[in-house]
């Protein structure tokens, strides 16, 4: 099988999420053994910027992603040009709106390459409104078949996606996410100069995540309020959004201030992670949440709604962590508490998070990209 050389990933820019984290891990997992790769963003901007690998070049085709579809259209003719002009054998394109117009590039720059869509959530759940998932879905129906695959991170994005857009039993092909490497086990390590987690203090719930809708923060938030009138805990909510404001509103409201902290985006979560009580995801949806999986690696005990899609597939069956219902505020509040009596062994969670290494990501990649 022919090994591909010149491999280009596109992302809109390098915001602090998830799917950009697993997109520069699976470049440092490629890199070596005379290839060329190329990180190609719509516009280089974002706290990642710092972190790509010394062997990968950005490619910055300089177009602002503030308004998403608006922009992804602008897109269209920098992309296909840079697919004439640097002639990749590969190109990955990742998420919304940047996977249709990776397919309208390659048809324009009318060159031969193998072009893989990249897709983290179900058709159904992209579109913020029914007009605008109306076009969506009839572009992906009449798009996303030129594409030579279409990759998803877990069976149950796959299975939706099928169904979504009419495709074949098994036409979407699953690779996990690349998410646990010798860096993440580095910077888990680091120090942590954070008053709360320091020795004799009460134990720290930590939540990861934009502040957004999606995430159900007011969800954890109200969770953590009723387990903290019984229990000495705390609670910090890394990542940064439009809700901050709500969310700050909630906690005083609440009377909680003095035990929640909102943070802001930070550079290094893994300190965090492997230093808390116990992580909590409380989102209505995800595709392979990234950020349970780098919790398991740091050895944090895992409490996540059961929601579409993933957390279920990561903690087999809630074999290594708790499962609740989406919403539901006691029953979170119950994992909470049952969570912080008896945690799952911290190694053996160390152990399930080895599925999920870059080194193995890497070889799904490469023997699919290879066929």
């Amino acid at each position: 099988m022919k090994q591909p050389q010149h491999i280009a990933c596109l992302l809109p820019n390098l915001a602090g999420g998830g799917q950009e984290r697993v997109t520069l891990n699976l470049l440092r997992g490629l890199s070596g053994k005379g290839r060329q790769l190329d990180l190609v963003v719509a516009q280089a901007k974002g706290p990642y910027l710092d972190q790509i690998p010394p062997e990968v070049q950005l490619v910055d085709l300089g177009v602002s992603m503030e308004d998403r579809l608006q922009s992804a259209v602008k897109l269209i003719l920098p992309l296909a040009r840079y697919l004439r002009q640097a002639k990749p054998d590969i190109l990955l394109s990742h998420l919304v709106w940047t996977n249709e117009i990776a397919v309208i590039a390659y048809w324009l720059a009318r060159r031969p390459l193998q072009l893989v869509l990249w897709e983290q959530m179900p058709a159904s759940l992209q579109a913020s409104h029914s007009l605008t998932q109306g076009v969506k879905l009839w572009l992906m129906r009449s798009l996303y078949p030129k594409a030579s695959a279409i990759v998803a991170p877990s069976r149950g994005v796959a299975q939706a996606f099928e169904q979504s857009l009419k495709l074949k039993a098994n036409a979407v092909q699953v690779v996990y996410n690349a998410v646990v490497d010798d860096t993440l086990l580095q910077k888990a390590q680091a120090p942590l100069n954070h008053p709360w987690f320091f020795a004799y203090q009460p134990p720290v719930i930590l939540a990861i995540g934009r502040l957004s809708e999606q995430k159900d923060f007011p969800t954890l938030i109200k969770a953590f309020a009723q387990v903290r009138k019984n229990r000495l805990l705390r609670l910090i909510i890394l990542g940064e959004g439009g809700l901050r404001r709500s969310l700050e509103n909630l906690v005083r409201e609440l009377g909680v201030g003095e035990d929640v902290q909102l943070p802001g985006f930070v550079p290094n979560p893994y300190a965090y992670l492997s230093r808390a009580a116990m992580f909590v995801l409380s989102s209505k949806f995800e595709g392979l949440p990234t950020v349970v999986i780098e919790a398991l690696a740091c050895g944090c005990p895992v409490v996540s709604t059961d929601c579409p899609y993933g957390p279920r597939e990561i903690l087999a069956d809630g074999q290594y962590g708790r499962l609740v219902t989406v919403g539901d505020v006691q029953g979170l509040a119950r994992g909470i508490y049952e969570t912080l009596n008896a945690p799952v062994s911290r190694d053996l969670l160390k152990v399930r998070s080895q599925a999920f290494t870059v080194q193995e990501a890497t070889q799904s990649y490469l023997k699919l990209l290879s066929n």
